[in-house]
């Protein structure tokens, strides 16, 4: 019995941990032939070596010169990759304000715009955008990634609606808090901001507001966008799946 995904190619960004080298080891199960994006060919270089069907590559995807000059001949796309930064509004440096919305908004209107064609031309073609809790809700001191993932919500669904006549979907994730270097990362920022130590920023602000309090496993992610080009994605597009451990319930 062939791979779900024989014959296929995607390409993943943000493929160097966390949820983007869980995804992008999920792909390769799969029988997809994986483009891995991050910041520097190293970073997945590992991936590389564990699979003869990874093809590592490096790009800062805030360049958006150089996203121009990724492959375009891919059949999944996953936005994965992202950064965070955590100020007061009237403390948030603009410019990380401006490298954030072309690292998490712009880069993935350039990526679906360039791939399009190709999953138009084949007749199928599957958009697995990354986004967040935050992506549906707010916090306080993250302007930047909320308008991020607010865009990319709406990005995916414009996505949807033009690519269903060609056989393309296209969706969102949007988990909480995952157990990836930019959520170690933004704890110590959240400490330095609210003055409180690492520990309270776990258990005070990132599990307040989850019915399941633990943070989730890259690999659970990768499971979920699975779903989004197997067997039965072909009639789920526009939406969010929430992986949130109940937050948006609220």
């Amino acid at each position: 019995m062939s791979a779900v995904l024989d014959g296929r190619t995607a390409l993943v960004t943000g493929a160097g941990s966390g949820i983007g080298a869980a995804v992008a080891r999920r792909l390769v199960a799969d029988g997809a032939r994986v483009y891995a994006v991050d910041l520097a060919e190293d970073r997945v270089a590992p991936l590389a070596a564990q699979s003869d069907l990874v093809t590592p590559l490096g790009c800062d995807l805030s360049d958006l010169d150089a996203v121009e000059q990724l492959p375009t001949d891919v059949d999944i796309l996953v936005n994965n990759a992202g950064r965070q930064h955590v100020s007061r509004l009237e403390e948030f440096d603009p410019e990380m304000f401006s490298n954030i919305l072309r690292l998490m908004l712009e880069s993935p209107f350039r990526l679906i715009r360039r791939s399009l064609p190709h999953m138009y031309a084949r007749g199928w073609g599957r958009v697995v955008n990354i986004s967040s809790a935050h992506g549906l809700r707010a916090s306080p001191y993250k302007s930047a990634y909320v308008s991020a993932k607010h865009g990319l919500e709406g990005l995916s669904k414009v996505t949807a609606l033009e690519g269903a006549e060609h056989g393309v979907t296209s969706n969102c994730i949007n988990p909480a808090y995952v157990r990836t270097p930019l959520v170690e990362a933004q704890i110590a920022d959240q400490a330095r901001t609210h003055g409180i130590s690492e520990d309270e920023v776990v258990t005070k602000i990132m599990l307040t507001p989850v019915a399941v309090k633990r943070l989730i496993e890259p690999a659970e992610t990768a499971e979920l966008a699975a779903l989004l080009w197997g067997p039965a994605s072909a009639s789920i597009t526009g939406t969010s799946l929430s992986q949130d451990g109940g937050w948006t319930a609220r």
